[in-house]
């Protein structure tokens, strides 16, 4: 790679790998460790193409290297699936009241390219297009998951709300 296409990749993760990191976390339904690991080949896959990249819409092209990384990380039966605590296992766990933490939970119930649908819509607020490209499918498809992640949600998150009341 030229220096000056160094130098152009280099501003472009100094100015967008934490929006790229805030992206995966929710993708991942919270997962910081993978998210973070994520974001980090997704750069390396970039670096690569980064010719091709910076001809066109950069951010859109790290949005969708990342999207595909995230589900095909669940693809993969190989894949070691770690779950990362802030605790020891052997430490009493908190219950936490944040919604945040309830919105991830069900988050983590969707399967990952309909996670990805609501996400880029809602989270990362890309329009219909933009998500559809991103996620490399039809408009309709993303209308229809979007639809049926946010009923699942809508329904995991009021069934949440209702055990806790009691």
């Amino acid at each position: 790679m030229r220096p000056s296409h160094e130098a152009e990749f280099e501003a472009f993760v100094r100015a967008r790998r934490g929006e790229l990191v805030s992206t995966a976390t929710a993708l991942v339904a919270g997962d910081r460790h993978l998210a973070e690991d994520l974001v980090q080949n997704s750069l390396a896959r970039l670096y690569t193409a980064w010719g091709r990249a910076r001809a066109g819409n950069p951010p859109a092209y790290a949005r969708r290297i990342l999207v595909n990384a995230a589900i095909d990380h669940h693809r993969r039966p190989w894949v070691r699936r770690e779950r990362s605590t802030e605790q020891l296992p052997d430490a009493a766990v908190r219950v936490s009241d944040s919604v945040d933490e309830d919105l991830l939970a069900a988050l983590r119930v969707l399967p990952p390219r309909m996670r990805a649908a609501v996400v880029l819509q809602h989270v990362e607020d890309l329009s219909v297009e933009d998500t559809a490209d991103a996620l490399g499918c039809s408009v309709g498809t993303i209308k229809s998951q979007t639809a049926r992640g946010l009923d699942k949600l809508r329904h995991l998150l009021a069934t949440t709300l209702q055990g806790a009341t009691r």
